[in-house]
């Protein structure tokens, strides 16, 4: 094994490619000694990249004997691994255990796997273990996942909390948070949309309303209305679902023409592969939106369902792709990066500001090298929906007045209410003519002329603190745990583990077929001559012994 290796410096950004607030975190977590720390930043900003570098820290200091991450999501476990392989860190990923296999630095698991067996997870925790929980909020949000986390995690003495959003719809706290007096979340570090729009870390969101005559039958009653008059909560609970309908020619489908008509300028402009996303309300209805949208672009969308097993792979081949459109129910919530998203339509029936976003958080991503052009939002021009987009542009006027001291006027205050939850019984869409209205306040003015926004993940930078020869750039010193001699290969560690596992599965399955035995024999045989108890707990070294001595047993090579 070649000596050690000093890791990467330079690259876009701050200090060794962080951004200037991820310093700033950095900084702030190094006076934090226990209990929990919040980190309350953009949609896209890049709060894994602290959190990872803060691990990484603690993990070679001998701060910490190991490393959990929750996160909602299955898809969203491996991102996390994926990300922390290119800071040179090891995670396993959907993990049964807070203990990792060997070979690995720390796992990253679901809120769910946790709930499910809080008490196993509790057992394996040490006071010494570093908690990451992503996207906090669901800890209020989903109170099994929030109880289930408290349970598990009580003896580490650190917790680290991210989120974009770290408010709640409901009076349910997020453990851990420190609330003030009107119930605001407190965080230890905050970086605001409106900062990563200065700093040119995020694109700027227009909101476009559209609104017109709608009307629909309620009971024996035929109601006509625009956005504009007051109804009770019902009437305008069908008002809404009226402007979200399909079924209405110069209503929803026309707003889909708009939208891609806007895409369609971008893509011929200056950015080909720019995309759209439909936010739908349920499976049916973003069926029923991709047939409309294929009406009026000539191309199919993809069309994402949570349902569907195949759902994570269809986001990700979006991602890479340049098809123009994707319409999707309740997938791009958080940890969906799909940065060249620029134009989206609004038409789910969800309308909390936790929601809402979420969904304007999938608009703001840059990409590495192009100018943060604006995205564009078509929605409803609902009395909630301008509410919470005026909420955003708020902090986008403040930033104005704190940088050139324009006379940008005043947002006209607008009554914020609880989101909408009329029954639909005797209800039916009649007739909408509707059309875009000017956006709500108008694009936010153009950064200033600077550099490109800076790198997300994948840059390894050293910390204050930690001595240059104490971290290797593709892995730290850690028992068990081997230093390779180089950067880290271009396939994470738990990605290179599972091919070898299937590499390995099929030939004992071979080898089965050949010899006219049992998988679970040949298993068992080869687990012995290797001298494992467990393929699942296998290193990836004993992995590869048995393949080779697979390999011989049936090749003789």
């Amino acid at each position: 094994m070649t000596t050690t290796q000093r890791p990467r410096t330079g690259g876009p950004g701050g200090a060794g490619g962080l951004r200037e607030w991820q310093v700033r975190a950095l900084a702030a977590m190094q006076r934090w000694e226990s209990g929990a720390f919040l980190i309350s930043a953009a949609p896209g900003a890049g709060k894994t990249r602290p959190a990872l570098e803060f691990a990484r820290r603690e993990l070679a200091a001998g701060a910490v004997d190991g490393v959990v991450i929750a996160c909602p999501t299955a898809p969203l476990t491996r991102q996390w691994a994926r990300a922390a392989h290119a800071l040179g860190l090891e995670l396993a990923p959907d993990a049964e255990s807070p203990r990792p296999p060997r070979g690995f630095h720390g796992v990253v698991v679901t809120y769910a796997r946790i709930a499910g067996a809080a008490r196993t997870w509790a057992g394996g925790t040490r006071p010494r273990t570093l908690v990451i929980a992503d996207e906090a909020h669901h800890l209020g949000e989903e109170l099994a996942w929030g109880v289930g986390f408290a349970e598990a995690f009580g003896a580490a003495s650190r917790w680290l909390l991210l989120s974009g959003t770290p408010f709640r719809s409901d009076a349910t706290p997020i453990p851990g948070v420190a609330y003030d007096a009107n119930g605001l979340a407190e965080p230890d570090v905050s970086y605001s949309y409106a900062d990563a729009v200065r700093d040119r870390v995020c694109r700027p969101v227009v909101f476009v309303t559209y609104d017109g005559t709608l009307s629909w039958r309620s009971g024996e009653d035929v109601i006509e209305s625009s956005f504009d008059t007051v109804l009770t909560a019902r009437e305008a609970s069908r008002r809404y679902r009226t402007a979200i309908s399909t079924d209405l020619p110069d209503g929803l489908p026309r707003i889909l023409g708009e939208a891609d008509g806007r895409l369609r300028a971008l893509r011929a402009d200056s950015h080909p592969d720019a995309g759209g996303l439909v936010v739908a309300a349920d499976s049916e209805h973003a069926r029923r939106i991709a047939a409309r949208l294929r009406e009026v672009s000539g191309v199919t969308p993809v069309v994402v369902l949570h349902q569907d097993p195949r759902a994570a792979a269809k986001l990700a081949a979006f991602t890479r792709s340049s098809d123009p459109w994707i319409v999707a129910v309740n997938m791009v919530s958080e940890g969906v990066d799909i940065p060249r998203l620029r134009v989206g339509v609004y038409a789910t029936a969800a309308k909390t500001p936790l929601i809402f976003r979420q969904i304007v958080g999938r608009f703001v991503r840059t990409i590495p090298g192009r100018r943060p052009e604006p995205s564009w939002l078509y929605i409803p021009a609902d009395t909630i929906l301008r509410d919470h987009a005026a909420t955003v542009e708020t902090e986008l006027r403040y930033l104005v007045r704190r940088r050139d001291d324009s006379d940008v006027g005043e947002l006209d205050g607008v009554e914020r209410r609880e989101t909408e939850r009329g029954e639909v019984l005797d209800f039916e869409p009649l007739s909408a003519d509707v059309a875009p209205q000017m956006t709500l306040f108008g694009p936010a003015p153009a950064p200033d002329p600077g550099p490109t926004a800076p790198a997300p993940v994948g840059t390894g930078v050293p910390l204050a603190g930690v001595p240059s020869s104490g971290v290797r750039s593709s892995g730290l010193p850690l028992p068990g745990v081997p230093l390779p001699d180089s950067m880290p290969e271009s396939v994470p560690l738990f990605e290179r583990r599972a091919q070898l596992r299937a590499r390995r599965h099929k030939l004992v399955a071979e080898l089965a077929r050949d010899r006219r035995l049992r998988h679970s024999d040949v298993n068992a045989e080869v687990n012995r001559a290797i001298g494992i108890d467990s393929v699942q707990r296998a290193t990836i070294e004993q992995l590869e012994h048995s393949i080779a001595w697979l390999d011989r047993a049936l090749y003789g090579r």
